[in-house]
């Protein structure tokens, strides 16, 4: 296209121009290609859908519960998730949205809280969507970098913290290091972005994925905090794009009113299912993650260096040689083997993340691919 002087005029807008799709969605598209691959590197639940969630849905289309909600989501599943928050959390000075995917509850979270030129301190490894949402919107990241232990050191934050930081942007679980915040970490953390009025948003989607010790919300410590959370991968309904957050009303409800001119709403039968879903016991689903982990675990010591990780369903480990990219190009040159390298979720190229939610031929396929590739080095 050519603007009036002859010029070619670009297509896609300057913002849209400067990301490249992620590596995690290039490993879709490789998937394709291969005749047996090995597929440790998507972030999806492999256990089912309860089965009450899905004839919730079932029941809400064919009753034709299929048009919009009230932006915030149906009053039955604000009210159910209001009353779980309030028990995990100890109050109820809290406002509540339903979200299209906790992704989405990420995004307004952002509109409604930072301006072009602010700043939002993360924690590198860092989910894939972070950085680019925060730059979408003008602002920009302040990247801590928490190898080789995926601690946080408050201290290191306090001293991060300047007159242009409006938001910390917290993942515990972690994806992609399995990493859990302990809970006096998470009070700490807390202390400090109260103190200098900055909001701590806390992305808690991994919370059902716990093993080692029960899961505390950094809304135990900061009634100021933003929590986004979901059914995405606690309840397997990745698909359905129903997530939820809560914090403080002011904030809420700006993203409620954001929510008009964006998502509209979450899909309706969607939210119907998750209300089901909040009553099924997920324990079952959980402890096989956790036996999951366990296999992977004990399968790759003494092949790789990797902090163990507490929660979600990744592991973490360094690449032998040094390179994650090109261990992973190896992967799948020589063994037909999908892992996801770490400059996916930083600038580091050092690490690369295993997902273990598979079967347990696949995993144990995966284990047997991983302990040849290591032993070339």
């Amino acid at each position: 296209m050519k603007d009036s002087s002859g010029n070619q005029r670009p297509t896609v807008s300057r913002r849209a121009a400067r990301f490249d799709s992620s590596g995690i969605r290039r490993v879709f598209e490789l998937i394709r290609t291969l005749e047996d691959p090995i597929n440790l590197s998507i972030g999806q639940p492999d256990f089912a859908m309860p089965e009450a969630a899905r004839n919730a849905a079932h029941d809400a289309m064919m009753s034709g519960k299929n048009g919009y909600t009230v932006t915030q989501g149906i009053p039955e599943l604000r009210s159910r998730i209001s009353s779980d928050v309030q028990k995990q959390i100890g109050h109820n000075d809290r406002a509540f949205c339903i979200t299209s995917g906790t992704s989405g509850a990420l995004v307004l979270a952002l509109m409604a809280i930072i301006d072009p030129g602010d700043e939002v301190i993360i924690f590198e490894p860092a989910f894939v969507m972070y950085r680019p949402l925060i730059e979408f919107l003008g602002g920009h990241c302040v990247a801590i970098d928490l190898s080789p232990t995926f601690e946080i050191d408050v201290d290191a934050v306090t001293s991060y913290i300047g007159p242009k930081t409006r938001a910390v942007l917290l993942n515990s679980p972690n994806n992609p290091t399995g990493k859990v915040v302990s809970s006096e970490t998470l009070e700490q953390l807390a202390e400090v972005t109260d103190k200098h009025h900055v909001t701590l948003i806390s992305d808690e989607l991994y919370r059902g994925f716990c093993y080692d010790h029960p899961f505390t919300s950094a809304a135990t410590f900061s009634k100021n905090s933003v929590i986004l959370d979901g059914f995405s991968k606690s309840h397997a309904m990745t698909g359905w794009r129903v997530g939820y957050m809560h914090g403080p009303p002011d904030i809420i409800d700006a993203c409620i009113t954001l929510q008009q001119y964006t998502f509209v709403c979450s899909p309706q039968a969607g939210q119907w299912a998750a209300l089901a879903a909040a009553d099924c016991d997920m324990t079952e689903s959980f402890d096989t993650c956790r036996k999951k982990r366990d296999r992977l675990v004990e399968g790759l010591r003494g092949h790789y260096d990797f902090t163990h990780p507490d929660g979600a369903f990744y592991l973490y480990p360094k690449a032998p040689g040094g390179s994650a990219e090109q261990f992973a190009e190896r992967a799948v040159r020589e063994e037909q083997l999908l892992i996801v390298a770490g400059t996916v979720f930083g600038s580091a190229d050092s690490h690369f993340r295993i997902s273990y939610t598979v079967s347990d031929t696949m995993l144990e396929r995966g284990i047997e691919a991983l302990i040849r590739l290591a032993d070339k080095h």
